[in-house]
């Protein structure tokens, strides 16, 4: 099979459209910032246009120019606060309105399909996520 990279800016803003037509989309994330869950280039994410947002869930986003795919941390209002699985610190805010879709389905190399989840374990693990990421880099 072919494939074709496109600049975000341009595949995003379709990704968008379709989501804003009540489709789902699917594409294929890169970098780390979701490891362990979601591993970049190999991994594809199904993407819906969902209603509320809840702390666990992972969005995709548009902040200051840019997209990142990450868990929403918290929620207050429309104020979101997110952070990446695969990241030790630093989080982003962005409001309701800036988020493209919902991760409704994660598809793996293999086909097989599984649920994201919420995340409870792993955001309760934040103290320790960088020992636990440092050794699943070693190991992938």
């Amino acid at each position: 099979m072919n494939s074709l990279t496109v600049p975000n800016d341009i595949l995003l803003e379709e990704v968008a459209a379709v989501l804003d037509e009540g489709r789902e989309a699917v594409i294929t994330p890169t970098g780390n910032s979701m490891l362990p869950f979601i591993r970049g280039g190999r991994d594809r994410v199904v993407l819906r246009r969902q209603d509320g947002m809840a702390a666990g869930d992972i969005v995709l986003a548009r902040i200051g120019g840019r997209y990142v795919l990450h868990r929403v941390l918290g929620v207050s209002g429309t104020h979101l606060t997110l952070m990446g699985d695969g990241n030790i610190r630093g989080t982003e805010s962005c409001m309701a309105s800036d988020v493209i879709g919902t991760v409704v389905e994660i598809i793996r190399p293999d086909g097989r399909r599984c649920s994201p989840g919420k995340g409870r374990v792993w955001r309760a693990l934040k103290p320790v996520r960088r020992y636990i990421l440092a050794i699943y880099r070693r190991l992938i």
